[in-house]
């Protein structure tokens, strides 16, 4: 229901500056994580944000301010906000704005401009920031008339919520912020309904859902293949309801992870690059249902991992996602918390051709087993330097099971992707996997540290390489109290790039991937947060408690981990790994 508004109020106006409108917009949003580096045009809001009390926060990097809008907004699926000043203030937005927009996650970005007066009259800092981010945003929104700010800004956050979510840009010139006019009164009011995604949920053809149902329950073997969707659509209980009730397994991307608890007896862990036991049940399943996940090159091993002939039931939000990659049989176009309550009140109904799946299901604890089993090497790996494996053993071991664990992009996410045992249902597991980018780690942990509150603990990992891009951050984290743990993979290297050389090229031939070995436990103590270097894998666990038990600082765990490139990824057959022309190793 949308806010009540006051009908004394009608005809009342209210004089404000352009930015001390949209201030007033976000309060009544209840915006309440807001990163951003101000400049001239923007000042307006930013004394908009201090009389209002919103929770505005000084960044170090707009990059990493749009990456931690991003990560609150995957544990809080609320928008957060992020702004940047005109020109190198925009472009720096590019990179987290593009991982939020393919990855479907909720997000405001607010852009100062220049004076519309003088406008390409070589002002300073001037680009054409608009035609630069607006490939990386659901939709650009440019603020011509002050008075339509309220109006505008409802726009945005109903096109951020709604449909598959993603970033919208508002872009206020100069004068439009500075300009001081007379509001209605009646034009201050929030749609409650698009203050969190998934907002405008809608639902399946009904005559789809019957068919769909109808292939589900005729098949032996059925599979559900789950992506990053099922956060979005907070569509945990009704997926859980309907694997349990007709007793199909469940696999997850990366950025699935946490659509039911890793360590339920129908998880069949991460397919498609990286597997568990999953990518063989893909290969003898015979009807596949995809909820909620684009099937990219990650998911499908570069689109080869579903054959033609299967039978493929594929529920997203968006239609044209549906058949993008891979074939489909029966498309379920609708939100989907809705599409898997409508499929399981239909697979109730239907009492035909129902296939005992008694010896199916019980497969999958023994095969999962034996994975651990194979796996053992690496979660519980002696070795010195230590392996990244052993980390995550030993995560899996302390963390809570309400922590929620951040992953950089390249082997950090995969690595976590892989071995980290998410224990509950939701969004345990935070990985920027829309873009991939290097240096998401920190901000991350920043982002969602303050979107999980103070009782939960966040754990960021990131390898060196990240930590470089944005160490910077851990000031803003201590300044905010968001006091989460970073663990810093230290293999002076970029480790994924040299991986990849060694696989491609040969042991020794590597070019540009080779870093100076810090000790960031010693940088992290300078800039007064925790530090502990750990060189012994039998130290990670006390390290890693004494970390979870610091709650009055930030804290950095330095990591010695494995300089082997043919050990620095997870796969099991990453060292004998042979590359064909024009392939793209795992």
């Amino acid at each position: 229901m949308n806010q009540t508004i006051d009908p004394t109020r009608l005809n009342a106006q209210r004089t404000m500056t352009g930015g001390r409108a949209l201030g007033e917009m976000l309060k009544l949003y209840e915006v309440d994580a807001l990163f951003g580096m101000g400049g001239f045009q923007l000042l307006p809001f930013y004394e908009a944000c201090r009389v209002l009390g919103l929770k505005h926060a000084l960044i170090n990097d707009e990059r990493s301010g749009a990456f931690a809008a991003d990560a609150y907004a995957r544990v809080t699926n609320r928008p957060a906000v992020v702004d940047a000043t005109l020109g190198p203030g925009a472009t720096n937005l590019v990179t987290g704005l593009a991982e939020a927009f393919n990855a479907g996650i909720p997000l405001i970005a607010i852009t100062g401009n220049t004076h519309r007066e003088h406008s390409w009259k070589n002002m300073t800092q001037e680009a054409r920031q608009l035609e630069i981010l607006r490939p990386v945003v659901k939709e650009v929104i440019r603020v011509e008339v002050p008075k339509r700010i309220p109006e505008l800004v409802r726009r945005a956050f109903a096109v951020a919520t709604s449909g598959r979510p993603g970033p919208v840009l508002l872009d206020l010139p100069e004068d439009i912020t500075h300009a001081e006019i007379a509001f209605d009164a009646a034009d201050f009011w929030a749609d409650r309904q698009t203050m969190t995604a998934q907002a405008r949920r809608s639902r399946p053809d009904a005559d789809d859902v019957l068919r769909a149902a109808d292939n589900i329950a005729a098949a032996a073997r059925p599979l559900i293949l789950v992506g990053g969707g099922i956060h979005l659509s907070g569509a945990y209980d009704a997926l859980r309801a309907l694997a349990e009730r007709h007793r199909i397994p469940v696999a997850h991307t990366m950025s699935g992870k946490g659509a039911i608890a890793c360590t339920h007896p129908l998880s069949a862990g991460l397919f498609g690059r990286y597997s568990r036991i999953a990518n063989e049940l893909i290969e003898a399943s015979d009807c596949l249902i995809v909820v909620g996940c684009k099937l990219g090159e990650v998911a499908t091993r570069r689109f080869q991992l579903i054959g033609s002939g299967k039978t493929v039931i594929h529920i997203d939000i968006l239609p044209e996602e549906i058949g993008r990659t891979t074939r489909t049989s029966i498309a379920l176009v609708g939100d989907a918390r809705l599409a898997l309550q409508d499929l399981t009140v239909a697979l109730k109904e239907n009492t035909d051709c129902v296939v005992d799946r008694s010896d199916y299901v019980a497969e999958i604890p023994r095969r999962m087993s034996s994975w651990r089993q194979s796996a053992a090497d690496r979660l519980q790996s002696r070795e010195v330097p230590i392996n990244i494996g052993r980390v995550m053993g030993e995560l899996n071991d302390v963390l809570p099971e309400d922590a929620v664990l951040v992953a950089d992009g390249g082997f950090a996410a995969h690595w976590g992707g892989l071995l980290f045992d998410t224990k509950r249902a939701g969004r345990g597991f935070v990985a920027d996997r829309g873009f991939a980018s290097i240096g998401y780690g920190v901000p991350g942990g920043l982002g969602a540290q303050l979107g999980a509150g103070p009782n939960r603990r966040v754990v960021a990992l990131t390898g060196d390489g990240g930590f470089n891009m944005s160490m910077g951050e851990l000031e803003t984290a201590r300044r905010l109290g968001a006091n989460f743990v970073t663990c810093v993979f230290n293999n002076a290297a970029s480790g994924y790039v040299k991986a990849l050389q060694h696989a491609v090229y040969g042991p020794g031939n590597y070019q540009s991937s080779d870093l100076v070995e810090f000790d960031y436990a010693a940088i992290a103590r300078a800039m007064g947060c925790h530090g502990r270097r750990v060189t012994d894998p039998d130290e990670l666990q006390p390290a890693l408690r004494e970390a979870l038990a610091n709650t009055g600082s930030p804290t950095v765990l330095d990591i010695i981990v494995t300089r082997d490139p043919a050990r620095m990824l997870p796969a099991a057959d990453n060292r004998t790994l042979t590359v064909n022309k024009g392939d793209r190793p795992v």
